[in-house]
């Protein structure tokens, strides 16, 4: 289209010269008739030249349109959506060990058709959603193992368009999952700013029912349901902690984590509340496909202070988030199979 425009313009400055010759030599002709026989030949000459231009232009135009048709249909028909519900689900999945060749420090022969930084795309459809998968992590490099070579072959039959990002917080200092998140959140934005839907998803909960679809529906959705430490049953109604997925607008919307929550636990309950002030419900899928395996690891201390900062949560909304968080992005370095940002948190107020 734009080609032809270009195309169009050209002619109409071409019309647009020739005729204004033709006025000059006009005018020419009623100052001085001596000079006719001059203007006659000009005039044949100038005709001439417009009706070769003429013929090229219509003869390159009809060639492009056609040219650009057949592209244009051929894309069509290669390039369609893919299926609503994607074909090679598997179901309920065993998990399995990670092989001792798997490394997640250099290009991964597992993985040959995901790209730099841990994205991928369906190469025979469109994706029908785009996702960034953040990972808050620390210090648990044979979990995060096991989570990149588990995840990304599930995501891939679920024909994503989907990013991995590894957050992790710098330091031997006091954990703070919310400032790790929106951080994370916030320099996803800068690198893929269009991305439309996030996955919120700890490192050590792998999915073992491909039909537990990573995307984004109208509200929040709980998508760690059912997790083997747990039997298999939700805690608590109120929990959205494990697995969250949220459109980019609703994370805004509830300003993001609390960056309040220094140490394990409390930060999930205070995005519930969130939640649930803004007028938003949780989804939640059926159980009996939102199912997850829960890694074994040394769990660190509760938060001893947690409740009593939870108990503030409706308070602290717009104040306290995404909007105003302060963290320093120390490192951002894309590899195979995931993008790491390294995140100074800071020191925990005295």
């Amino acid at each position: 289209m734009i080609l032809t425009s270009i195309i169009n313009i050209v002619y109409i400055v071409r019309r647009s010269l020739a005729t204004h010759v033709i006025d000059n030599r006009t005018q020419t002709f009623l100052n001085s008739l001596e000079e006719n026989a001059t203007i006659k030949t000009s005039k044949k000459t100038i005709s001439k030249t417009d009706q070769h231009f003429e013929r090229t232009y219509k003869t390159f135009l009809h060639s492009f349109v056609e040219t650009y048709v057949s592209t244009t249909q051929n894309r069509t028909i290669t390039l369609n959506y893919c299926p609503p519900v994607p074909p090679n689900l598997q179901g309920s999945l065993v998990v399995n060990n990670v092989p001792d060749n798997f490394s997640i420090a250099t290009n991964s022969s597992y993985y040959p058709n995901v790209e730099l930084g841990g994205h991928y795309h369906p190469t025979t459809c469109l994706a029908r959603h785009k996702i960034a998968i953040i990972v808050p992590y620390r210090d648990r490099l044979d979990i995060l193992k096991h989570f990149l070579y588990h995840t990304h072959q599930i995501v891939q039959r679920q024909q994503l368009d989907y990013r991995i990002y590894v957050c992790e917080q710098a330091y031997n200092k006091t954990f703070n999952k919310g400032i790790v998140m929106n951080g994370c959140f916030k320099e996803i934005l800068k690198l893929q700013p269009d991305t439309p839907c996030f996955i919120m998803h700890d490192v050590d909960l792998l999915l073992i029912d491909d039909r537990n679809m990573y995307t984004c529906p109208i509200f929040p959705r709980h998508l760690s349901v059912a997790i083997d430490k747990f039997h298999f049953y939700l805690p608590y109604t109120q929990l959205v902690g494990g697995v969250l997925a949220m459109r980019r607008e609703h994370y805004v919307l509830v300003n993001g984590y609390s960056t309040n929550y220094w140490g394990w636990g409390g930060e999930d309950d205070d995005m519930y509340a969130r939640i649930v002030n803004k007028n938003l419900k949780v989804e939640r899928p059926p159980a009996s496909v939102a199912r997850y395996k829960m890694l074994k690891h040394t769990h660190q201390k509760l938060n001893p202070s947690r409740m009593k900062v939870l108990r503030t949560a409706h308070i602290r909304i717009d104040s306290d988030g995404v909007n105003n968080v302060k963290y320093t992005l120390l490192n951002t370095t894309l590899y195979h199979l995931y993008t790491h940002f390294l995140i100074d948190v800071g020191e925990e107020p005295k």
